[in-house]
């Protein structure tokens, strides 16, 4: 069986249409089903069946594509032991990773990462709804998510994960703010407040539906950003108050104080396929990133690190 035709086949069970796979490995739809019915020829069996307008995975084809990921897995297990016996992790990797997390993770990842002779690492400035990181890691090497929950929030989507930081979210309020001279703030304090959100299916947003639970009293949220700047300035002119990540919430017009009584924090995590997860480049990536996650807290009054771990 050709590999590369396995991998085709393993792109179609990870992406569902024929159109997908062509986008994303730069063929045209007709070249990816005629690579496909080559490999049915190879391994005598159908490997798809039609499904409505498309097609579908055969039981034979669904078994043949998981194979073909352990098959990519131990190709790029042995390209690895080459490349760290050759002392050599070259090429591109290319990271998906959301603003806040660049701006605390990127420039001293790229500072370590400039060493590396040949290693070229390539970022998106990409921040979508938790459970979208997941796909990302199809059009990724890396992956930068987060979510409260952390590395259960992926699981059982076939994907490594290493944990890199968690980063409490505080209460940030205007310095005239009734609450502002307060070392640590209740969720009953904060019945009858205007938030400034950030878009539904984001960290906080979950944090101000448990919130809401909590108090069993309604959140009122009258504005939603992605951006945290916005969100500060907003927060700044007193429109509102606001759940922001601590290490990167630095207007100093701004009291940013700790929320008690309920788990405010949210989880940083790589994501990545596992055969790409192997590649000696990626690693060096993910161990600049690690090292950057473990400072950052150092620098910061109230530290707060998780060990790193790799979770399959």
């Amino acid at each position: 069986m050709d590999i590369r035709r396995l991998d085709l086949l393993r792109e179609l069970a990870e992406r569902g249409t024929i159109t997908a796979v062509a986008r994303a490995t730069h063929r045209t739809p007709s070249a990816v089903s005629q690579q496909i019915k080559l490999l049915e020829k190879e391994v005598g069996a159908p490997l798809t069946q039609p499904a409505g307008r498309g097609i579908s995975l055969t039981h034979a084809g669904r078994t043949l594509a998981a194979s073909a990921r352990d098959v990519r897995i131990a190709i790029e297990k042995a390209s690895a032991l080459w490349d760290e016996y050759a002392n050599n992790p070259v090429g591109e990797v290319t990271m998906a990773i959301f603003p806040t997390a660049g701006e605390m993770l990127l420039p001293g990842a790229l500072t370590t990462l400039a060493g590396a002779e040949g290693l070229v690492l390539l970022c998106d400035d990409v921040d979508p709804s938790i459970e979208v990181f997941a796909d990302l890691a199809n059009d990724y090497d890396v992956v930068l998510a987060h979510s409260p929950k952390g590395t259960s929030t992926w699981a059982g989507r076939g994907l490594t994960q290493v944990p890199l930081m968690v980063e409490p979210l505080d209460v940030v309020l205007p310095l005239g703010h009734r609450l502002a001279g307060r070392t640590t703030i209740a969720p009953k304090d904060l019945i009858g407040e205007s938030w400034i959100g950030m878009p539904v299916g984001y960290p906080t947003s979950r944090l101000l539906l448990e919130l809401e639970a909590y108090t069993r009293q309604p959140v009122t949220v009258v504005q939603r950003f992605s951006n945290t700047r916005v969100i500060e300035a907003l927060v700044l002119a007193g429109h509102g108050i606001a759940l922001l990540p601590r290490f990167t919430t630095v207007n100093p017009g701004l009291a940013v104080k700790e929320l008690s009584g309920i788990e405010s924090e949210r989880h940083i995590v790589a994501l990545m396929r596992p055969d790409r997860a192997e590649r000696l480049s990626v690693r060096k990536v993910i161990a600049a990133l690690s090292n950057e996650a473990e400072r950052i807290p150092l620098v910061h009054e109230h530290p707060k690190t998780q060990p790193i771990d790799v979770i399959t």
